[in-house]
Formats: structure tokens, C-alpha cells, sequence
């Protein structure tokens, strides 16, 4: 799961329980935890449909935001050789005057499974028009290098640095790095997100946890996890401030080891939102 942006669309009628009430019409079926001193790979993530409330955890002075609130729906279906996954999240802002401001965007990737390539397109929108539009593929080497060619908002290309990661890779990097004892991965990240190529990130984890009951997702329960926190930097900006500058966007997770996340804190430097899983069901798909 990618969350890089503030991406947003309207997701009616799917979080009709209340906070912390899951619905499963079709959970996700349990599966084995993976012996820790064997890596994981691209066939231990599970293809899934997961809902999430979002609500304001915290704003911070002297910013503007009184209140934020919304859903996000994020899915990844197995498509054999590769992950197409979709991001759609609403988040309506209110200020300290009352005003509301609703954004939306529209996520969508295709990567595939040896993370040598990615198509993306992402469309965000602000009270309804459509405000930003991002599309193209990228394709790297084996090295990380490679390059990005966009289609939108303009015809061009960026060139990638060495040890780029594609986003469902990172994942799987930093999982990996959690159950061998590491606390620190420090990577070039591109997601199509951003029009200006890869992103530098740190992630910070804590130390891997044991299988543990977890109360409404009982195919949770069986697997490993770990707390990550991602900061994501622009490269332009860390190499003229010599790498010490302050990200432009964070997030925390709890991240099961099936690639699943429940838990996150959305941080936007003003604001802080907080997101919760309250559903979460199997997608079919595969070989």
C-alpha cells in the first residue's frame, strides 16, 4: 500500500458500521505465518479489498484545519505475472471558520512481480474538478537504475537512481528487514505519485511481533507484524541541503506480513489523520 499523496474519492456506503466493526462478506481466508529466517516474497502477499475510516488525530498550531474526516478503499489483485492494485480515498477538511473543503483522487498501478516495472496513473481532484492528473510507466534495471516516461501532465522522461524500489517491493523490503532484526531502510521509492520521478524515504521499524489475536480479522491472527514509519524526501531538495532536510510527508503503519496494513497515521505536517481497517475481504485472481 502506497500513501505518498493525499489521494481521495468519495467511498459511499462502504463504512456504514461502526468505527472498529469489521464486515467480511468474503474475509480473508488464514494462511500459515512464514518461518521467520525465510524471506518473503511476492506470492506471500495476499490479494485484498480493505476499507478504512479516517478521522483527525491531531492539527497543529498556528495551521488552519479543524477537522478532517473520510474513507479510503484500497485493493491488490493477484494478475499472475504482476500486482494491479487501486487506491481511492475521500477526505473531507474543515477549517477553523467552518468551511469545508472536499478532495478526492484515484490511484491505480500495475507492477510487476520482479519489480522491474510500473504503470501508474493518478487523478486528484478538489471540490470535484479534477485538479492534477500523473501517468506513465516506469522500467528499471537490475541495479535500481532506470527510467520513468511519463504521458501525463506532460510528455517526458526522468531518469531513476541506483537502488530504486517499485512500491509492492518496498513493501516487501522492509518486511523482510523487520524479521532479520534490522530497525532502518533507507531507499529511493517511486510510486507514480509524484511528476518529478523518485522520492528518497527512511523507514523506521520496530522489532518484528509474534502472532497475536487480532479481535474482528481472525485471518490476522496467525501472522507476524511490525510498525513502520516512512518518511518521504524530495531528492532535489536533499542534495542542495547535503541530505539533512525535513520530509515533505509521513506515514506510520502496522503492516502484517501478507502485505496487509490496519493501522496508519497519515502525517501532512499541518494535520494528522488517522486511519483504521474496518473491512477486509479476499479478491480472486492469480494463475
Amino acid at each position: 500500500m502506497r500513501l505518498s499523496h493525499l489521494s481521495v474519492l468519495v467511498v459511499a456506503g462502504l463504512l456504514a458500521a461502526p468505527a472498529g466493526q469489521a464486515q467480511a462478506p468474503a474475509p480473508v481466508a488464514p494462511v500459515a505465518s512464514v518461518p521467520l529466517g525465510q524471506a518473503l516474497e511476492a506470492r506471500h502477499l495476499a490479494a485484498h479489498r480493505a476499507a478504512y475510516r479516517l478521522s483527525l488525530s491531531r492539527a497543529r498550531d498556528p495551521g488552519n484545519i479543524a477537522n478532517a474526516q473520510g474513507a479510503m478503499l484500497y485493493e491488490v489483485v493477484d494478475a499472475c505475472d504482476g500486482w494491479a492494485s487501486r487506491q481511492r480515498f475521500s477526505l473531507t477538511l474543515t477549517d477553523r471558520d467552518g468551511t469545508e473543503i472536499e478532495t478526492a483522487s484515484d490511484y491505480s498501478t500495475f507492477e510487476t512481480k520482479d519489480g522491474r516495472r510500473l504503470r501508474f496513473t493518478l487523478t486528484q481532484m478538489t471540490q470535484g474538478a479534477v485538479t492534477s492528473r500523473i501517468a506513465g510507466e516506469a522500467e528499471l534495471t537490475a541495479d535500481g537504475t532506470g527510467v520513468v516516461r511519463y504521458s501525463e501532465p506532460e510528455t517526458k522522461e526522468e531518469r531513476l537512481p541506483p537502488g530504486t524500489l517499485l512500491p509492492n517491493i518496498h513493501t516487501i523490503v522492509t518486511l523482510n528487514a523487520a524479521r532479520g532484526g534490522q530497525r532502518l531502510v533507507v531507499a529511493p521509492l517511486f510510486d507514480g505519485t509524484s511528476p518529478d520521478g523518485a522520492q528518497d524515504t527512511t523507514t523506521v521499524l520496530s522489532a518484528w511481533d509474534a502472532p497475536r489475536e487480532v479481535a474482528g480479522f481472525p485471518s490476522l491472527s496467525p501472522l507476524g507484524s511490525v510498525r513502520m514509519r516512512i518518511a518521504f524526501f524530495d531528492r532535489d531538495a536533499q542534495q542542495q541541503g547535503g541530505g539533512a532536510t525535513t520530509p515533505s510527508y509521513e506515514v506510520s503503519l502496522r503492516y502484517w506480513e501478507n502485505g496487509v496494513a490496519d493501522q496508519m497515521l497519515m502525517d501532512f505536517r499541518e494535520f494528522v489523520v488517522e486511519g483504521q481497517m474496518v473491512k477486509l475481504e479476499d479478491v480472486p485472481g492469480g494463475c
